[in-house]
């Protein structure tokens, strides 16, 4: 009996070790996510104070009504252009992050199942006469487990492709939708 307990605390040590590991992966990735989304941020920002900048100046400038016409219909292709550009770039950012996140889930995933069924294994070993049925549930339940895990990483990349189809549309939409700019 004490081997099995050597063995249990031996994996329990290993388990809680390796969901550390993971937790500072994934608070790392995360922070790395959020660190993009700041800089995308902030250079927006940036940008988007210039071309006010530029606009104004140039609204202020107008001679007469139709300059003034003109110039507001110049900033608005640019504008969308911009918003269009922005939220490709978070898309990308989050669908890297989405992507990072469900790869080290499935990592994760895959080596603890790898430990339990091995915990499992060792304790049918020595496990006395007549525990096959209890064995044999203690693997049905790690398997429905998994499957039932499977099946949310399965539906979290399929939002995940939904969005990206959705977004992908949409720039498809207003890239067709843009207005020509009236050359003179």
């Amino acid at each position: 009996m004490l081997a099995n307990q050597e063995q249990f605390t031996k994996v329990t040590k290993n388990s809680i070790d390796s969901q550390l590991k993971a937790m500072h992966e994934l608070a790392n990735q995360a922070l790395n996510s959020v660190t993009e989304l700041v800089e995308l941020n902030i250079a927006t920002a940036k940008q988007s104070l210039e071309q006010t900048s530029t606009a104004a100046a140039q609204l202020l400038a107008a001679k007469d009504a139709q300059a003034l016409i003109d110039a507001t219909s110049a900033q608005a292709q640019p504008g969308a252009e911009n918003a269009l550009a922005y939220a490709r770039h978070m898309a990308a950012i989050m669908t890297k992050a989405q992507a990072d996140f469900t790869n080290a889930t499935e990592t994760r995933i895959g080596q603890t199942t790898r430990q339990i069924n091995q915990l499992i294994d060792e304790m049918a070993k020595s496990a006395p006469a007549g525990s096959e049925n209890v064995i044999t549930l203690l693997k049905t339940g790690v398997a429905n487990t998994n499957a039932a895990i499977e099946q949310m990483v399965k539906g979290s990349k399929q939002a995940l492709a939904t969005m990206e189809s959705g977004f992908e549309e949409i720039t498809t939409q207003l890239s067709a939708a843009k207005p020509s700019r009236a050359k003179k």
